[in-house]
């Protein structure tokens, strides 16, 4: 699949919004309760989130296809909001996501890419990120790019408490 990546802005959000609630569902079917995955995409990926986001000073990349240019992944770099000890220069990845028929593409990476060469160009130089602690796929794509395990945190998923794994990268 052909795809491009561009800096998203308000204009993109329901794009986002849309990429964002069709991806994590995607992620989580059959591992996380429906109404919970639900209510945290109603709650979290907004369109009216992402304006809020975008407006706050995040940093958006939207994926697209090459063809039809529908929207296929994203990531959103935003002030940390993680239970570690933080240092100057940190960045949090809010969100990475693609949708599964981009996997073994390469968007996932150039994805990744996307968000520490921003977080560069803002001036950051550590990357920190929340994962799902069952998520073992996940945390092998982060473990490949240079992320070890920094802490844990509880993480509200609609109305039920999971275990996440907190990853951090110098950049």
């Amino acid at each position: 699949m052909d795809w491009r990546l561009h800096r998203a802005g308000p204009a993109d959000a329901a794009a986002l919004s849309l990429v964002a609630g069709a991806t994590f569902l995607e992620a989580f079917v059959g591992i996380l309760d429906g109404p919970d995955i639900v209510a945290h995409v109603t709650r979290n990926s907004s369109v009216a989130a992402f304006e809020a986001y975008l407006a706050g000073g995040a940093i958006a990349t939207l994926a697209t296809a090459g063809v039809g240019a529908a929207p296929i992944g994203y990531t959103l770099l935003t002030a940390p909001d993680l239970p570690v000890a933080l240092e100057p220069g940190d960045v949090e990845l809010k969100r990475i996501y693609a949708l599964f028929p981009t996997h073994g593409t390469g968007l996932g990476p150039a994805l990744m890419a996307r968000a520490i060469e921003d977080a560069r160009s803002a001036g950051r130089r550590r990357l920190l990120l929340g994962v799902y602690g069952g998520n073992r796929r996940a945390q092998r794509f982060y473990e490949k790019q240079g992320f070890v395990v920094a802490g844990t945190r509880r993480f509200l998923v609609g109305a039920t408490w999971h275990d996440d794994l907190i990853y951090a990268r110098a950049i």
